[in-house]
């Protein structure tokens, strides 16, 4: 009896920690520190599609970002250049970050991909939904954590 009392107490405990992603689509994640440890999907991502998806016009992330693409002919420099990611921040870093940008600066104009509530101007298209999917976060994530210097 009491080893299921600790078990339902740890249970309790760790629910608490859960962020708010309880709106349909979006999988329960909890923020360690300052990331998301565990994968979204479960397993790690495809850094190719996720670099793939780091070009792609619809993630918009090379309209503020640069990095490593000669092929890409027309990159930003309104945040951080891609280049060395890798380096610069673990998985669980980055995951959070794709996920909620705005844990880490309030101001900042980095869209949170993996988000749904309180949020401001929304396209129609993302109204209650997230930008990108679990395995998209998780397939940029493997890419990102690719770039090292």
């Amino acid at each position: 009896m009491a080893k299921s009392i600790v078990h339902i107490t740890a249970l309790v405990v760790s629910l608490a920690f859960v962020a708010n992603v309880r709106a349909e689509g979006l999988v329960p994640y909890e923020i360690t520190g300052d990331g998301i440890t565990i994968s979204l999907t479960g397993a790690p991502g495809d850094a190719t599609r996720g670099r793939t998806l780091v070009l792609a016009r619809t993630t918009t992330c090379i309209l503020c970002h640069s990095g490593p693409f000669p092929e890409t002919q027309f990159q930003s420099d309104l945040a951080p250049d891609l280049t060395g990611a890798g380096n610069r921040w673990t998985a669980s870093q980055l995951r959070l970050r794709l996920v909620d940008a705005s844990r880490f600066k309030a101001d900042t104009i980095m869209p949170s991909y993996y988000r749904n509530e309180g949020l401001v101007r929304v396209g129609r298209n993302f109204v209650e939904k997230p930008i990108l999917s679990a395995a998209d976060i998780e397939d940029i994530v493997a890419f990102l954590a690719t770039l090292r210097d």
